[in-house]
Order: structure tokens, then C-alpha cells, then sequence
């Protein structure tokens, strides 16, 4: 009796939105051999991946090579997504920057966070020697965003930090746009090789089965989600039910509230609302951080800032989504919320058209149908596409009462009065509005929109759940927390320590030595002189 043969892997495709067609078959969803086979090869990478300079050359590899392909990737992407060459060009060149900001991280060293405590024996309780520092998790599962096929996909900030840390990556990538991950990922390799790593330091996986089998793979140590709440809520409860859970970063679902007040609608009502436009409709709407929910006052400046938001929203004219299934989501959900008692189309999509593209949607609701338990709970939910909901407020107890019941965002804004952005109205609502809000969100955004991440130390892109699924940062220098932990020796001697904790800090690094800042460079304790960059 012959051995039953395997099934066939399914194959995967690259579909052009704009049409619904097949492009090209990219290839076949990985199996759970094929996943595990992936994961060892980049958990055999976790030795030479340790060299910080090599990972630093690396990151600064990839962002060339992907620069030198930019009309290739870019054409694949806009072929897969629909975002346009502008779109994506800007992306790229954002991704690369992201890729050289985390490699100047490496270089510098502070990221490692050194420590060294000297014995005290004369404390109570007498100390003893430790030196602390971090080390990479491991293995990191990341797993690719629909909206981004670059930024916060196979070479965007999750990989890009991750290797940072000097965790191997394997990306599940997203099926809206395989083809551009099969390529992304072929520089990605092509960098580690060219700077003297495997080419198993990142790997690509396709297949819903395969993000499921990544999750739960003993040897994957971390995971980074960009993604749905239901999706990403299914693989953190399986990165957690493991016999040794694991941290999962999921950025879900985000609402991204923003409060106008009456005085900034009366200053600049018509500047307001079509700036509001601009960011709902930004992207055919498809952005994490997209305003989904206004808080406006009542009254005839109310009415002018939504006049203006319709106007500019509505002039936009139609876009193509990400794929159907997106499409038809976004449609349903419009009308779902539109039936609702006391809800109002101000804008209204047009009905199907060809098939392949969207209009813009304003609804209203007056706020009283927001501040109990109820069917309209769900205009607190978010929609993904061109659509905000508009709440009519009487007054500012009344906007306070919906905020009290707006779930965790990535973003809240706030529409300031010049005299109320100044903390010089009587009233201080400026300042009571900011406190209000920053609960809420991981960003808060004044008198601005909140579409358009900058890739920044200073940057937070995270919120409380279900914006995200830890408190973590997946923009920024930060970022890199997520993929490291930190590990004290206590009375090692010299000879056994790594070079990061050696009392003469050959490699240079920031650190703090009996909690003083100590700099590369001089030799006094909390002195500041730059010194060279230098890797292991």
C-alpha cells in the first residue's frame, strides 16, 4: 500500500482591486512543515544576527536596495493595492527612513539600556555587583497590514525594529498584496546577504493557516499584528494559550476621536471641516488613524463646519478599497449605521456604481443616543473606509458624556479657539478638553489631523485596547522595546561577562553607572562628549 500524498498546497494570487482579476499566481500558502521549517532557519540566524554592526549594515542595506527598486515595488504595490504611485512613493521613502533611523538606534547603543551598580556593602542591605542590559527575545512573528504594503508590512517598522534587536523575522504576509511581499522580501534577503548574514534572517510565509501556525510555533518568542480586532483579538488569545505564552503586539481597531469646540467651529468653521475631509477621506479612508468619530457642538457654526465637511468629502469623488471583501464591508456597514433611529446620511454613498469603487459617507447623530448602552453603540465601533460619524452636541457635559463611553484609540483630536489653545479663555476648556481626551488615546493631536504617523523618537502609535494590545509603541525609536528583555548578572566575574557590561565599556556604549549617566567619550560620570559609533 502506497503512502497517501499530501494535499496540495493552496496557491496564492495576486489580485488587482481595480478589477477583481488575477494578476499572478505568487505562490502557495506555507504548510505547517513549510512554517516550521521557516522559523528554524531565522531562529539559526539568532547567533550572527547578535553583530551589532552587521545588523546596523543590514538595516542600512535594505533601505538602499529598496530605494533602487522603487519603481519596480512601487508599480507592483500600486497593481495590488490601488493607493496610487504617489501614495506609495512617499511610503517607500518612508520605510527607508525608518530602516536607517533604526540602524542609527543600533549604532548608538542606548537601546540596550546599560547598567552597572557597584557593591555597596556599607547599604543596608548591602549591595552586591549587577550589571544590567537587554537581549533580543528570539524569533519575532510579524504580521503584515493590508493598508501599508511597506511601512507596516514585510520591510516596515515591526521587522525593521525587530531586527534592530537582533531578533530574526518571519512575516506573514497579507494576502491583499503577495506579490509586492514576495519582492520586499527578496531585498530584505538579498541586504542580510550582502552583509554577511543568512538569508534566513527574515523569512515570508503565506496562508491563514500558516499566521495561526506561526503563533503557536515553540521557537517564535514575540508577535507584531497590524490588523483587524477580530483577527488580531483571534491571534493574541492563541499567543496566549500557549503552554509558554508569548508577548503579542496587535494594533486592532481605532476610532480616533475628535472634539471640535464651539468657539474653534465659530473661529474657522469651514478651514475645520474641510481639513476633517481631507483626513477621513485620506487614503479612500483606509487609515489606522482615520477620524471616525466628530463631536461637534449644535447651533449655526456647527451647521457650517458640517456643511463645509459634506462640500469637501463629497468633492473628493470615488476611490477603490483594498480589495471587495473590504469594499462590501464598508457599504454594509454605512447602511447598518444609517438605519439607525435618529441617525442622518449628510452624505451618502452612492449606491454601487461599477462595482469596484467607493463615495464618501457623513453621518449625524444627536448625542443623546450616544450616552447609554444601546444599538448605537455601534457608531463607536470603527468602519473601515471613507465615513465618519458626526455627534451633535447641546453642550460640553453632553460631549463629555459620549467620550466617557468612546473605547481606546490610537488618536484623539482636538479643534482649539486660538484663545482656548493659548489657556486663556475664562473657562479653561483647552486644557480641561486635553485632560479629558488623553485617557483615551495614545496620541492626542491639537489643532491638526491625525493621518500621517512621523517616524520620531518621540513617537507613540498605540492606545489602550482595542487600539492596541499592550502599551507599546510600533512607530518610533521605542518600537524596539517590544522585541527585547532585560537581564542583571550579579557578582560575574570580568572574564564571563559581555562586553556590553565590562567595567572599561570597550564598545563604547551610553549607560548608567551607579545610576549617573555615563556617555562614550569621557571617562567622568554623567559628562556629555559624542563619541564614535561603533558596533560589535
Amino acid at each position: 500500500m502506497t503512502a497517501e500524498a499530501a494535499p496540495e498546497a493552496a496557491p496564492v494570487w495576486s489580485v488587482d482591486p481595480r478589477t477583481g482579476k488575477r494578476r499572478e499566481r505568487v505562490g502557495a500558502e506555507a504548510t505547517a512543515d513549510a512554517v516550521d521549517a521557516a522559523v528554524r532557519a531565522a531562529h539559526a540566524a539568532r547567533g550572527p544576527l547578535a553583530d551589532r554592526g552587521r545588523r546596523a549594515a543590514l538595516l542600512r542595506r535594505a533601505a538602499a536596495l529598496l530605494e533602487a527598486d522603487a519603481d519596480g515595488v512601487v508599480a507592483t504595490a500600486d497593481a495590488e493595492t490601488a493607493l496610487g504611485a504617489p501614495r506609495l512613493t512617499g511610503e517607500l521613502a518612508r520605510t527607508a527612513y525608518q530602516l536607517r533611523s533604526f540602524a542609527d538606534l543600533v549604532d548608538e547603543g542606548a537601546f540596550l539600556d546599560v547598567r552597572i551598580d557597584h557593591p555597596a556593602p556599607d547599604l543596608t542591605p548591602p549591595r552586591p555587583d549587577l550589571r544590567r542590559y537587554k537581549i533580543p527575545l528570539g524569533v519575532v512573528a510579524v504580521y503584515a497590514a493590508s493598508n501599508f504594503p511597506l511601512a507596516f508590512s514585510v520591510p516596515g517598522g515591526d521587522t525593521a525594529s525587530a531586527l534592530a534587536a537582533g531578533c530574526p523575522v518571519v512575516v506573514k504576509a497579507h494576502p491583499d498584496h503577495p506579490a509586492t511581499s514576495e519582492r520586499c522580501a527578496a531585498l530584505l534577503r538579498r541586504a542580510a546577504t550582502d552583509t554577511g548574514l543568512p538569508a534566513d534572517t527574515v523569512r515570508l510565509v503565506h496562508g491563514f493557516q500558516a499566521g495561526l501556525d506561526l503563533v503557536r510555533h515553540p521557537l517564535v518568542a514575540a508577535a507584531g499584528f497590524t490588523g483587524s480586532v477580530r483577527g488580531g483579538r483571534a491571534l493574541h488569545d492563541a499567543a496566549a494559550a500557549r503552554p509558554r505564552p508569548i508577548p503579542f503586539h496587535g494594533e486592532l481597531g481605532s476610532l480616533n476621536p475628535v472634539v471640535v469646540t464651539g468657539a474653534a467651529a465659530a473661529e474657522r468653521a469651514e478651514e475645520i471641516g474641510a481639513g476633517l475631509a481631507g483626513s477621513m477621506t485620506l487614503g479612500t479612508g483606509q487609515f489606522c488613524v482615520k477620524p471616525g468619530l466628530v463631536l461637534l457642538p449644535g447651533g449655526p457654526a456647527g451647521d457650517r463646519l458640517l456643511a463645509a465637511l459634506t462640500a469637501a468629502a463629497g468633492a473628493t469623488g470615488p476611490g477603490v478599497m483594498l480589495d471587495r471583501r473590504m469594499r462590501d464591508a464598508f457599504l454594509a456597514g454605512v447602511r447598518e449605521r444609517a438605519q439607525l433611529p435618529g441617525v442622518q446620511a449628510a452624505l451618502a454613498p452612492v449606491p454601487e456604481g461599477d462595482g469596484s469603487t467607493v463615495d464618501a459617507a457623513v453621518l449625524t447623530v444627536p448625542a443623546d443616543r450616544l450616552t447609554a448602552d444601546g444599538p448605537h453603540d455601534l457608531l463607536l465601533e470603527e468602519c473601515f473606509g471613507p465615513v465618519t460619524v458626526v455627534v451633535r452636541c447641546a453642550d460640553e457635559d453632553e460631549a463629555g458624556a459620549v467620550l466617557a463611553r468612546v473605547p481606546g484609540s490610537l488618536s484623539a483630536t482636538l479643534q482649539l479657539a486660538d484663545a482656548e489653545s493659548a489657556g486663556t479663555d475664562p473657562e479653561g476648556r483647552g486644557a480641561r478638553l486635553l485632560a479629558a481626551v488623553t485617557p483615551l488615546a495614545g496620541r492626542v493631536v491639537v489643532n491638526g489631523w491625525p493621518t500621517g504617523v512621523a517616524v520620531a523618537p518621540a513617537q507613540h502609535h498605540g492606545g489602550p485596547y482595542p487600539a492596541t494590545t499592550s502599551t507599546a509603541t510600533s512607530v518610533g525609536a521605542t518600537a524596539v522595546e517590544r522585541w527585547l528583555r532585560p537581564v542583571a548578572y550579579q557578582d560575574t566575574p570580568p572574564a564571563l561577562l559581555p562586553p556590553e557590561l565590562l567595567e572599561e565599556n570597550p564598545l563604547r556604549l551610553p549607560r548608567r553607572v551607579d545610576d549617573r549617566p555615563e556617555h562614550p567619550g569621557d571617562d567622568r560620570p554623567g559628562g556629555r562628549v559624542a563619541g564614535a559609533r561603533t558596533g560589535r
